[in-house]
């Protein structure tokens, strides 16, 4: 895992959580700006992916448990997946409130990996 990387996308999943419980406070339907932030974060999600699957071979090997690390990529990704797919059914301002928690989940567990990468 790239250090910048992991950082960049723990800035953005924080900054989009702000953006959503903005959003969830002003009582507002899920909307381009929260399901564009929750896309943006998936997008990057998969990047790391393949970051992950081509840094051994340069390299850059986790030192600590591949399992473990992998557990919480692929979980990283499921959430944004799940609550946007849930967000465009549920159009309730709490859709957003839903959106926030799970980008600051993405944002703790991308620490972690970083933190297990190495």
């Amino acid at each position: 895992m790239i250090g910048w990387y992991g950082a960049t996308l723990i800035a953005l999943a924080l900054a989009a959580a702000v953006l959503c419980l903005v959003e969830a406070l002003r009582k507002r339907s899920p909307n381009d700006f929260t399901m564009g932030a929750t896309l943006l974060i998936a997008v990057a999600l998969i990047a790391q992916i393949v970051i992950a699957i081509a840094a051994p071979f340069s390299g850059n090997a986790p030192t600590g448990d591949p399992l473990e690390f992998w557990m919480y990529l692929i979980v990283a990704l499921l959430l944004p997946l799940g609550a946007g797919f849930w967000a465009l059914i549920d159009r309730t301002r709490w859709a957003n409130l839903v959106l926030a928690v799970v980008h600051l989940s993405v944002a703790v567990m991308t620490y972690r990996m970083l933190v297990i990468w190495g």
